[in-house]
């Protein structure tokens, strides 16, 4: 089965808070959302920010908005004042969650 990546289907807004990161995915169709609430759960995204040291993932589902929000715990290195990183903000960590590859229906 051929997947294809997330920004195909929807488009994300991201925001920091200390060392959690929040993620707002949002479907471009409605009719994606359910194929996405099956795609995109909390242990992908866990897996997917692993490298970077996420301990969990919350997923909150929206689905009269057609979207997700998630909540990565210690993601952002010690966040902005405490990473030794360029960009301790999690604002650019949505294109990380874009690439994520999902198989359409």
């Amino acid at each position: 089965m051929s997947t294809v990546p997330l920004h195909r289907l929807a488009h994300a807004r991201a925001g920091d808070k200390g060392n959690r990161l929040n993620l707002s995915l949002i479907a471009y169709r409605a009719e994606d959302w359910p194929l996405l609430a099956t795609e995109v759960t909390e242990a992908r995204v866990l897996s997917l920010f692993a490298h970077r040291g996420a301990t969990a993932v919350r997923r909150y589902d929206l689905p009269n908005l057609g979207a997700f929000n998630f909540v990565i715990e210690d993601v952002l290195q010690g966040g902005v004042n405490g990473a030794l990183n360029l960009d301790g903000h999690g604002k650019t960590l949505s294109y990380l969650l874009l690439g994520l590859p999902v198989r359409p229906g």
